[in-house]
């Protein structure tokens, strides 16, 4: 019997340890499992949120946006033009009628490409180039209703046109504020491209304030890029068209693809919207785009040269370094000085020419900007009123120089004293939809020097003289190759 006792004994003992440690088991992994949940730094694995939680729903700005995208069709009209023989000369012209030149005709042309609608009244932005040397414009709603459309204003320096319809009660974008775009943050690029209807991309804001130099042929050294980089995308027919937040709201102008086929290879770039807005705003108010400056060269770590970053102490300040301050300038007033590194515009902080570029563009001579910079190691900021291209506050209402149509950059101090000139303006391109092209046959290499038989030495003196009230200007200058001067005629309707 003792012996049974203590069988059934050591059983209920052995049943009591086994539940004991059965639920002790059980219940420490449901507490380690409870602990790993309630740890804040511990997420499960998913799909990029919004800020309210859940999915990023892009719906309802592709909705939006693409009811607001046109289609803008264009046509340049039948004409005839002239294949200029470099080896040919204009006193040759004068002599002889037609022998430094072929005469042909270029038959009509067709091209294409988007905008956006961003007020009710019918007014519509674009890119320059997808209006550039166009006789007649139209623009196609996203209803396949066709308006014509008037020029209003066009901008080489930042690539922006403004169009005008008469229609009212359209549908149109509201702007976004572009400073607080976001890397990694999620866009929409809408458009028109290779001629299909509506279509939209979606991707990432993969880098901001690109500079990648395609308005520097058309701006005459004037170009502002300061571009939202993105991998939405785009190809040939969404110049033009609208970039826009998860909310719809317009945060650029799509511009440029980097791409070596044409068409799209990853990379696209966008105007952001804080200087479409101030550009179009400047075009409808004004006629033109109201630039202010400041009145310095610059130079960052980022176009500076090994040797340069060294001798400048680039690598040791972040900002941008001020290489000279004109006299007279905005800067020169606020006692900015040569050597000094800018770090802030307003309370936006700058590293870059594309940064401070992005900034400035968004102001008006007259404007008063506060800027920070860096002396010595001391941080100071002062308050620099901005100077129209005259060095003065007015309204500039004539800018020939865009619509001039010509690439140009300022003559070295050594290529003046080898053709006995004290400086000039030596072309590098002439695009056939400016005024130089039509009206004149000066060729790539002149050396503008003179206008309106005032001497030109430097960009700001061109610009100055050709911002003027008059509608005719006689441009002069040289040849490399040839002996005289040249006198071109530039008339403005």
């Amino acid at each position: 019997m003792k012996k049974i006792i203590g069988l059934v004994a050591i059983a209920f003992a052995t049943s009591i340890a086994t539940y004991w440690g059965a639920n002790r088991f059980f219940n420490e992994n449901s507490l380690a499992q409870n602990d790993v949940q309630s740890i804040p730094n511990l997420q499960p694995a998913s799909f990029v949120t919004s800020p309210e939680g859940g999915y990023v729903n892009l719906e309802n700005a592709a909705e939006t946006s693409s009811k607001a995208v046109v289609h803008i069709k264009t046509e340049t009209k039948s004409k005839i033009v002239q294949y200029q023989n470099p080896f040919g000369g204009d006193i040759f012209d004068q002599l002889f009628g037609n022998r430094g030149g072929q005469m042909f005709q270029q038959p009509p042309q067709n091209a294409s490409g988007s905008g956006v609608i961003i007020s009710a009244d019918g007014y519509i932005v674009t890119n320059n180039h997808v209006v550039e040397g166009a006789d007649e414009v139209s623009v196609v709603l996203n209803n396949k209703r066709t308006l014509v459309a008037r020029v209003v204003g066009k901008d080489a320096s930042t690539d922006l046109a403004v169009l005008k319809v008469n229609e009212s009660n359209l549908p149109f974008i509201s702007y976004g504020n572009s400073d607080d775009v976001k890397l990694g943050q999620w866009v929409l690029a809408v458009g028109y491209p290779l001629t299909l209807e509506t279509t939209v991309t979606a991707g990432i804001v993969s880098a901001k304030y690109r500079n990648i130099g395609i308005n520097q042929n058309k701006s005459g050294g004037s170009a502002i890029e300061s571009f939202i980089q993105t991998d939405a995308a785009v190809n040939p027919g969404n110049s033009g068209g609208a970039l826009v937040n998860a909310r719809g709201e317009l945060i650029g102008i799509n511009s440029a693809i980097a791409s070596p086929t044409g068409s799209y290879a990853g990379y696209s770039f966008a105007i952001p919207s804080n200087i479409v807005k101030k550009v179009v705003e400047d075009m409808v108010k004004f006629g033109n785009v109201q630039r202010g400056y400041m009145g310095i060269s610059y130079i960052d770590n980022k176009m500076a040269t090994s040797e340069e970053v060294e001798k400048l102490g680039l690598d040791k300040v972040d900002g941008i370094y001020i290489r000279t301050v004109e006299k007279g300038s905005s800067a020169e007033g606020a006692g900015l000085k040569e050597g000094d590194f800018i770090t802030k515009i307003g309370s936006r902080i700058v590293r870059t020419g594309p940064e401070m570029q992005e900034q400035i563009a968004q102001y008006r001579p007259g404007d008063v900007i506060a800027v920070t910079y860096k002396r010595g190691g001391k941080e100071s900021t002062v308050n620099v009123k901005l100077k129209n291209k005259l060095g003065n506050t007015d309204i500039v209402r004539n800018d020939v120089s865009n619509d001039l149509g010509i690439s140009f950059r300022e003559l070295t101090p050594q290529e003046s004293r080898k053709m006995n000139v004290e400086g000039g303006l030596y072309i590098t391109d002439i695009q056939t939809s400016g005024l130089i092209a039509k009206q004149t046959r000066m060729r790539k290499s002149f050396i503008i020097t003179q206008v309106n038989d005032k001497d030109v030495r430097t960009q700001k003196e061109f610009e100055k003289l050709l911002a003027s009230d008059e509608n005719e200007f006689q441009l002069g200058g040289i040849y490399p190759s040839a002996q005289g001067v040249y006198y071109y005629m530039i008339r403005i309707d």
